[in-house]
């Protein structure tokens, strides 16, 4: 138990500092915009680049993380690589240049998180799974990479550049990597199956996965909300300044709401789902995540309620480490978790982080900054349409549908 809370922690709050680097140009991109005199096509192609490369690097980086059994030796070289990507990123002078590092950022970073959610699978009490995997993936990456994020590198990129702020990203990621080297370990070789899992296998293909209702779901809900989340990360900030016509701290205050609130959520999501199980969390929450453009579109009154508004609509970033890495870990053998994450991950980028904002840039162009906002509303009605036609998984869940059909017989 001691060991399992201090891996949430030291993992948890890396991964918040990875998300801070990947946040960064969203949240700079005013002022990166400005000086490099971007289209909104441009924009969305920037956080395409970063989307295309997690995918890939996910999927290959957590199936060679469970062929090979080394966890940790890939958490150590993605957390010094994508630090030393940020200053990459501080040195572009160009569109081309700046695509070209997070291009390579999203490449370091990709199997941080498969490999991070395979060792907590692995090291979990089944009671305990859902919650601490939400609270890995989204407490850190939420309360630093979008609440935090905002609150200090905005009044950096104000007061002296956006090239000092990325620089400044960067140097946390390798602090954290001595972390890394001396709470974490190798977890022991762990084979059996996850609860409510289809049994274990010598070998699973990314093929014999999809064989299974719920990865499908899982996979079509990760292109869906990742769009989601993408989009408000990329749009939001460049809507608040331009449309909403708001001060670039009162921006960077909305946007820091966002990681307040998924990080409040992260406990709150996941814990309910090993309550109340995993399907009707998934579907409620994700409908919740219509909040978050209906606000910005239609409420015009005190910035206080917008506020408000957005905090309770980005509860549905919570559904993420349900549908990427927990209920897949309960639907096939833990032992493939690594795998199963990656490519939901992977499809999810590619399909929703990658394509979701390069059609949004160019419908931005074409249709106002309140294109983007509409087709994240699409993609919330999505996830939370597909996230009803799951099958059930939490461990408690599962038990007292068992215990009832017993009684039944």
């Amino acid at each position: 138990m001691r060991y399992e809370q201090r891996l949430i922690w030291v993992l948890g709050i890396t991964f918040g500092f990875l998300f801070f680097d990947r946040n960064a140009a969203s949240f700079l991109m005013p002022f990166i915009a400005r000086d490099l005199s971007f289209t909104n096509q441009q924009v969305g192609l920037i956080a395409s680049a970063l989307s295309f490369t997690w995918a890939v690097s996910a999927f290959l980086g957590g199936a060679l993380s469970d062929l090979t059994g080394r966890r940790k030796a890939v958490l150590l070289a993605s957390a010094i690589a994508f630090s030393l990507c940020s200053v990459l990123s501080g040195l572009a002078g160009s569109f081309l240049a700046l695509f070209a590092a997070r291009f390579l950022m999203g490449l370091v970073e990709g199997p941080f998180m498969p490999v991070c959610q395979s060792l907590l699978a692995s090291e979990s009490d089944d009671s305990r799974r859902g919650h601490n995997m939400g609270v890995m993936q989204n407490f850190g990456s939420n309360f630093l990479g979008s609440f935090v994020a905002p609150l200090v590198l905005v009044p950096i990129a104000a007061h002296w550049n956006w090239r000092v702020a990325f620089f400044l990203a960067g140097v946390p990621g390798l602090v954290l990597a001595v972390l890394i080297a001396r709470y974490v370990h190798e977890p022991e070789n762990k084979s059996q199956p996850a609860a409510g899992s289809a049994g274990g296998a010598s070998a699973m293909s990314a093929f014999a996965m999809l064989g299974h209702r719920n990865m499908i779901l899982c996979v079509l809900m990760s292109i869906f909300m990742v769009a989601w989340m993408v989009l408000g990360w990329a749009f939001l900030p460049l809507f608040y300044v331009k449309v909403r016509q708001l001060s670039a701290g009162e921006m960077s205050v909305l946007m820091s709401l966002l990681g307040l609130s998924a990080a409040f959520f992260s406990f709150v999501v996941p814990g309910l789902s090993d309550r109340l199980g995993r399907r009707p969390v998934v579907a409620g929450c994700s409908l919740l995540g219509l909040l978050v453009p209906l606000a910005a579109l239609y409420w015009h009154g005190s910035l206080y309620v917008l506020g408000a508004l957005i905090f309770i609509g980005w509860a549905a970033s919570g559904v993420l480490p349900l549908f990427m890495g927990t209920i897949p870990s309960e639907t096939i053998p833990a032992r493939y978790v690594a795998t199963s994450m990656g490519l939901t991950v992977g499809v999810g980028e590619v399909l929703g982080g990658v394509s979701g904002p390069a059609l949004a840039g160019t419908a931005a162009d074409h249709y106002g900054l309140t294109a983007p906002l509409f087709i994240q509303a699409g993609c919330a009605i999505a996830g939370a349409l597909l996230a009803l036609a799951l099958k059930e998984t939490a461990p408690r869940r599962v038990a007292a549908v068992a215990a009832r059909s017993q009684l039944a017989t």
